[in-house]
Order: C-alpha cells, then sequence, then structure tokens
C-alpha cells in the first residue's frame, strides 16, 4: 500500500496562550511540491514541528510515508530547513556538511559539494563569518545533501538575493523530478507560485483552503489601474457589474474586474482618462482577497 508523503487528521496543538493549531486535515501526494501558506503567527511553524516529532499533538494524528514522525527509520527520510537556522559559528560548512553524513550514517558528503558550487556558496568558510544569506545558502545544503525522500523547507529563501532564489528554485523542481516531496511554508507568496503546485492557506491555525495553483489562477481577478484627469466621485464604479475599487491615489484609481472587462469600459469612457494599465492578479492578490473576506466573516 502506497502512502501520502504527509497526512494529517484533525491535527490539533493548543498553547497555554490558546493559540496553534486546530483540526488540520491535510495530504501531501508523493512527489508533489507543496506550498504551505499564511502569515506569521497562522499555525505553519506549528504544524512542521508535529511533522518533524519535535513537538507532541494535542490531538489528532500526523503520519510521515505512514510512519509515526519519530520512528529513526523515518526521519532519514527527511531533510528540513528550520525558519530559525542556528549553526556552529566556528565550524567550516564543509565541517558542518561532514558532521551531519555522520549524524546520518552516510559514507560521505553526499551532494554537499554540488549543492554549494551550485549556490556559489564557500564550504571553506566559517559560520561566523557568514553573511545572513550565505548562512541560509548553507541551511539549503544540509537539508538536501542526502536525497531525502521529504524535503521540509520552512522560510526558505530568506536573506537570498533574486539571482540565488532562482538557483533555489531549479533545486526544488529537480528534487521533486527525481521522486522526493517537497513541502515549503512560506509567508512569501510569489516563491511559492513558482515551484508548487498546490497550495494551502492556513489563516489562525486553521486551514482556509487547499487548492492547486492553476485552479486558484482562474479565479483569479484583473487588476485595472486608472489615471484621470481629475478624480473621478467616489463610488463612481460600484454599479459596474464585476468591477470593485480597491484602492486610489489622488486621479488614480486602482479596480478589480472579475468576468468581462466591457462594462468597465463603457464607463471610463464618460470619463477623461490619462493612462491605464492592467494585468492579472497573482496568489497574492487572490489569498489578501480572501484573508479580507475571512475578516469580514468573523
Amino acid at each position: 500500500m502506497a502512502f501520502a508523503a504527509v497526512e494529517a487528521h484533525d491535527l490539533t496543538k493548543v498553547y497555554r496562550g490558546g493559540r496553534g493549531v486546530t483540526g488540520l486535515n491535510l495530504s501531501v501526494g508523493r512527489g508533489e511540491v507543496f506550498g504551505f501558506l499564511g502569515p506569521n503567527g497562522a499555525g505553519k511553524t506549528t504544524t512542521i514541528r508535529m511533522m518533524l516529532d519535535l513537538i507532541r499533538p494535542t490531538s489528532g494524528s500526523i503520519r510521515v510515508f505512514g510512519r509515526r514522525p519519530g520512528d529513526p527509520a523515518t526521519r532519514r527520510m527527511i531533510g528540513y530547513l528550520p525558519g530559525d537556522l542556528r549553526l556552529y559559528g566556528h565550524l567550516t560548512g564543509r565541517e558542518h556538511a561532514v558532521y551531519f553524513s555522520h549524524l546520518r550514517s552516510m559514507a560521505g558528503t553526499g551532494e554537499a559539494i554540488r549543492l554549494a558550487d551550485d549556490l556559489l556558496l564557500d564550504l571553506d568558510q566559517p559560520v561566523r563569518r557568514l553573511s545572513r544569506g550565505n548562512r541560509q545558502k548553507l541551511g539549503i545544503v544540509l537539508a538536501m545533501m542526502h536525497c531525502p525522500q521529504l524535503l521540509v523547507l520552512d522560510e526558505p529563501t530568506t536573506g537570498l538575493d533574486p539571482l540565488v532564489q532562482r538557483t533555489f528554485h531549479h533545486l526544488v523542481t529537480h528534487a521533486a523530478e527525481s521522486g522526493a516531496t517537497v513541502f515549503i511554508s512560506s509567508h512569501v507568496l510569489p516563491e511559492v507560485q513558482e515551484v508548487a503546485g498546490r497550495v494551502a492557506l492556513i489563516r489562525d491555525g486553521r486551514l482556509a483552503l487547499v487548492d492547486s495553483v492553476d485552479a486558484l489562477r482562474q479565479r483569479a481577478f484583473l487588476r485595472v489601474e486608472v489615471t484621470f484627469s481629475e478624480p473621478p466621485a467616489t463610488g463612481a464604479f460600484a454599479s459596474v457589474a464585476g468591477v470593485r475599487e480597491l484602492e486610489r491615489h489622488g486621479a488614480t484609481v486602482l479596480l478589480a474586474v472579475e468576468g468581462d472587462i466591457d462594462p468597465l469600459i463603457k464607463r471610463l469612457a464618460e470619463h477623461h482618462v490619462l493612462a491605464i494599465d492592467s494585468h492579472e492578479a497573482d496568489l497574492e492578490d487572490i489569498f489578501l482577497r480572501l484573508y479580507a473576506d475571512g475578516a469580514d466573516a468573523a
């Protein structure tokens, strides 16, 4: 029987302060890149720590490849990059790789050298001399060097410059193509959109949505920014079907359009328009709207 890479049933963690995770049901298939999204404090790291058996659930269950997370055989299948990465300042990157290989009972350092070369990381510098971005690169190397079957990445691109982020995306894609499952937790939506096939949104410790990136894109609205010769009246577009005013700055108005744009064009023809620009919403726009809808419903 083939088990899912990660399976959570009614997973709940209650802290004394009241925040945590409540009734989380989630299944992550083998070989997929899965994005776990939400703002800081939403419950992302708590979920990951239960996945890794660093903390125990208050109730419910979570399994990794059908096994308990604390099983030693399970732990050998996982690579983990924590959001609060801490390393030994006096050791070099190469010494860290050797140390981790011993912990994992590896014959050598696996893919550490290749990964470091891809990320342009000098493994012979002590960690205390590394910049924040280079320490993050080392964390990625240590998480991926043993070619884990499940790669758990918590805020993986923190401190990385855009070029290195692109290299990281290629590494994630290659790992998934090689059969690994990649679980990326982040509050930076564009980076997840770049590599993930499915995403989940967690809000206040509860899952608000699980869907494919393609399906979410189909729900995307059009953002239209219009600059007028003078500001239109408040609510000038409220009666136009499928149109919402998002914000305005002086004579520039940002509108969201769902469905046919023709009614808006006809309304705009009643005004003196200086400039107009439009683009399809991305995941960030969609999730911001979901959060706003949730807040309105609360």
